[in-house]
């Protein structure tokens, strides 16, 4: 319990489920770019595997997911509390960190990203907004059985401007998050020195890059009518 009483120890922790969840944003981005064809029956074919598997595995996957993603938020609102309180020590690393747009808005654009994963989740995964595309009204053939059309509720959904703005102004806000907390990660646990940060700083900003290219792919190219369902 000592690590959550100190402040280094939340921050340590709130780095490794930080990682945690970007490694999770990167398999995710991985899954869904099966919409582009690469996977035999496309993005139908990944939904329809992935509800396939055990629900255990389902269940407990969303369940450490999830704890992950409360126990990242509740030591960033604890650390961004004491850090604007004027803590009488601050940590000794902010000393040699040049404060950026995105290291100093972590809290706002986080919390984006918090209301952009519940909108999310009622949208895709519980299918409870938009009801007229869900996928599971709308079965389609695949391999000799019928399966949720996901191809179809994406690309109807993506067709819609507000909807894919939402995705695109999230995914401006995932970058920005992760354009500091990736290399904040290697700080934080003491595998940074002088020399390796700005290399570290660059690889931060070029994965963080990645993502927000990779996600915001798929809205702007249904909405312009590249990719079609």
């Amino acid at each position: 319990m000592q690590i959550t009483s100190s402040s280094i120890g939340r921050k340590i922790l709130m780095a490794i489920t930080g990682q945690a969840m970007v490694l999770f944003a990167v398999i995710h981005l991985l899954g869904n770019s099966s919409i582009f064809g690469w996977l035999n029956g496309g993005i139908n074919a990944y939904a329809e595997h992935l509800h396939s598997m055990p629900m255990p595995i389902i269940v407990g996957f969303r369940l450490a997911l999830l704890a992950m993603i409360c126990v990242h938020i509740w030591f960033g609102i604890q650390l961004t509390i004491e850090n604007r309180g004027g803590r009488p020590q601050q940590y000794a690393v902010k000393s040699t960190q040049k404060a950026t747009f995105a290291s100093e808005n972590m809290i706002w654009s986080g919390a984006l990203i918090g209301c952009f994963i519940l909108y999310h989740l009622a949208h895709f995964t519980f299918q409870c907004l938009y009801p007229e595309t869900a996928a599971l009204k709308h079965l389609v053939p695949l391999h000799n059985e019928m399966v949720p059309n996901v191809l179809g509720m994406v690309v109807a959904s993506f067709n819609n401007f507000f909807v894919s703005f939402i995705y695109a102004g999230a995914m401006v806000a995932l970058f920005l998050h992760l354009s500091h907390g990736i290399q904040s990660f290697f700080q934080t646990m003491g595998w940074s020195c002088d020399k390796s940060q700005p290399i570290l700083i660059k690889l931060g900003t070029l994965v963080a890059l990645g993502l927000f290219l990779g996600y915001v792919l798929i809205p702007l190219t249904i909405f312009a009518g590249i990719l079609k369902g």
